[in-house]
């Protein structure tokens, strides 16, 4: 058996897809936007190929995102229990596939989509497919993903996606955010939602664009704003009004997390990009039932995001 280098990467094999002056790598494993430039400038913060991804950079969170209290849950009449991976706060967070090498489905030059068959284990007793294509046309990238329940009963699921952006400041402080969401979940020490409250007014209130300065997020929030297509749009902006990094989400993504990434390591790695995250569900959703995705036998979701670069270096 021939090992190829690819094969030996952290992140297994790299699938890269062009389109005019765009370039993105998604990675075998976790199906993982590894890297995205538009003109040979970065648009998402990602890392490098001899790398793994650290801080969920790039990956798909599913059968749910963010955290999960204690690992332990109960669905359908069944018990279950995850690994704690975020051990310092009991938590199991961000699912189960993100580190699961995929499928190569179809690649073209402009796209790639790949599959992950997550089989029934100790922390997630049923049998789901789940799809990711990544597209590059002239708006930018878009993502599309489905997940179908290949069980005989019916499985909870949830999903979302890490990717940091940037707009090629050194750090977040001096770019401007906008957050289209009328609420804020409001989370214990722990990360986990204990009730809602209206933004507006708030230290997180970004409903219009401002500097993010020395604000702190790890904060998801709720009540999106929509427009006319149906998508929520958070946009970062460079101070200078040349750049600008749009994040969108479909209809069936109804939270997104913001995080900026001041508890990363490398220390050098804080704040150098901000992480807006389309999820389905908020943390915990597995133990609330809150916007939790019930998946029938032979049911399949389907939903959509993207990121849309503007401006010039």
């Amino acid at each position: 058996m021939t090992v190829t280098r690819e094969a030996l990467l952290p992140t297994g094999a790299q699938h890269e897809i062009a389109y005019s002056d765009q370039r993105a790598v998604v990675t075998e494993v976790g199906a993982t936007l590894r890297s995205y430039e538009a003109a040979g400038v970065a648009v998402v913060d990602g890392f490098p190929a001899d790398e793994s991804s650290a801080a969920g950079r790039g990956q798909v969170l599913a059968p749910w995102p963010n955290r999960l209290e204690d690992g332990t849950y109960s669905y359908g009449g069944v018990d279950v229990g995850a690994a704690l991976d975020e051990p310092e706060r009991a938590n199991a967070i961000h699912g189960l596939v993100r580190w699961r090498p995929w499928t190569l489905d179809v690649q073209t030059d402009a796209a790639v989509a790949l599959r992950c068959m997550l089989h029934p284990l100790p922390g997630y007793p049923w049998l789901l497919e789940i799809g990711v294509r990544y597209e590059l046309d002239a708006n930018g990238l878009t993502v599309e993903a489905d997940a179908t329940n290949h069980s005989t009963e019916t499985a909870p699921f949830g999903i979302g996606f890490h990717p940091y952006v940037t707009v090629g400041t050194e750090r977040i402080d001096d770019a401007h955010l906008t957050v289209p969401a009328g609420e804020q979940l409001v989370a214990d020490d722990r990360g986990l939602p204990t009730g809602t409250h209206a933004v507006i007014g708030a230290p997180e209130d970004f409903m219009a664009a401002r500097p993010i300065g020395g604000t702190q997020l790890d904060t998801a929030y709720a009540g999106l704003v929509r427009d006319p297509d149906g998508r929520a749009v958070a946009v970062l902006e460079h101070p200078d009004g040349a750049r600008a990094v749009r994040v969108w989400a479909d209809p069936a993504f109804r939270y997104l997390m913001v995080y900026t990434g001041d508890t990363l390591e490398p220390a050098e790695r804080r704040r150098a990009g901000i992480a807006i995250e389309p999820m389905t569900c908020p943390p915990n959703a597995f133990r609330t039932g809150v916007d939790l995705i019930e998946l029938e036998p032979g049911a399949t979701w389907r939903g959509s995001w993207g990121i849309s670069p503007e401006g010039s270096a």
